[in-house]
C-alpha cells in the first residue's frame, strides 16, 4: 500500500525500520541549479550549446561517465574530460543548498539508533557535500558511483550497505527522487520512500523532511523500550 508521509496516518510499518539509506542529489542536497552549470560550462568550453531539458534530467540522476557519454558527442569526449579535470567542484558549492529540515530528522534518526548511509551516482564529490555541510558523522557507510562496479539502477550498492549494517532488506528504507533510484530499492528488496516526486512508485511518498520527522517521532520506538 502507497502511502503520503503525514504525522495524522502514521503506518505500522514504520516501526521495524532500523536503517535509512539516502541519496544525495534532490534527496540531502538541492543541487539541480550546481550540476546545470557544471555540465553546461563544458558545453560551453566545447563552443556547445547549453543542455537541452531532458539532457539537464538525465546528468542529475546519472554518474558523471554516464552523464558525460550522453551530453558530449563520443569523438570529443577525452577534450571534455580533459575540461572537466581542470574544474574545481568547490566553485559550485555556492549553488548547492542542504533540504530544508534534513538535519533535524538527521538528529532524531541518531536519537532512535537508526543507521543512515548514503547511496549516490556522485563519484568523486561526496566528500566534499558532506564536510560543506558538516554531515560526514551522521553518515555509514557513504557509497558513491566511483566505489562500486555497477551504480544504480543495480542494486550493487543497496547490498553493501545491508551487509555492512549487517541488516535485513526489510529493516531498511531508501529514499530518492528518481526511476533510478526507484528501480535500485525494487531490485535489492528495500523498501522505497520517494521525495517530492510523486510519479514514482513507492510505499510512502515524502513531501518534506519535517513530515517525515513527525511520522518517525511517533514511529519508531525509543531506544532501550
Amino acid at each position: 500500500m502507497r502511502y503520503v508521509c503525514s504525522p495524522l496516518a502514521v503506518p505500522d510499518e514504520l516501526s521495524a525500520v532500523r536503517g535509512v539509506v539516502f541519496d544525495c542529489d534532490g534527496v540531502l542536497v538541492d543541487s539541480l541549479d550546481a550540476n546545470r552549470m557544471y555540465y553546461n560550462l563544458i558545453r560551453e568550453r566545447m563552443g556547445l550549446l547549453s543542455m537541452t531539458p531532458e539532457e539537464e534530467e538525465y546528468v542529475h540522476a546519472h554518474s558523471v561517465t554516464k552523464s558525460m557519454a550522453r551530453i558530449i558527442p563520443p569523438e570529443r569526449l577525452e577534450e571534455a574530460e580533459a575540461i572537466r579535470r581542470g574544474f574545481d567542484y568547490r566553485d559550485i558549492m555556492p549553488y548547492v543548498y542542504l533540504e530544508p529540515g534534513l538535519r533535524e530528522l538527521l538528529v532524531l534518526l541518531r536519537q532512535k539508533n537508526v543507521r543512515m548511509g548514503i547511496l549516490t551516482n556522485r563519484t568523486n564529490t561526496m566528500d566534499l557535500v558532506l564536510e560543506t555541510f558538516d554531515l560526514s558523522l551522521f553518515f555509514y557507510p557513504v557509497v558513491t558511483a566511483g566505489r562500486i562496479s555497477h551504480p544504480k539502477p543495480c542494486p550493487e550498492g543497496l547490498h553493501r550497505i545491508l551487509a555492512a549494517w549487517e541488516l535485513s532488506a526489510s529493516q531498511v528504507a531508501y529514499i530518492g527522487d528518481t526511476a533510478l533510484d526507484e528501480r535500485a530499492a525494487r531490485a535489492a528488496g528495500v523498501t522505497f520512500w520517494a521525495y517530492k516526486n510523486p510519479a514514482l512508485l513507492a510505499a510512502m511518498h515524502i513531501p518534506n523532511y519535517d513530515s517525515l520527522r513527525q511520522c518517525l517521532r511517533k514511529a519508531l520506538p525509543d531506544p532501550g523500550a
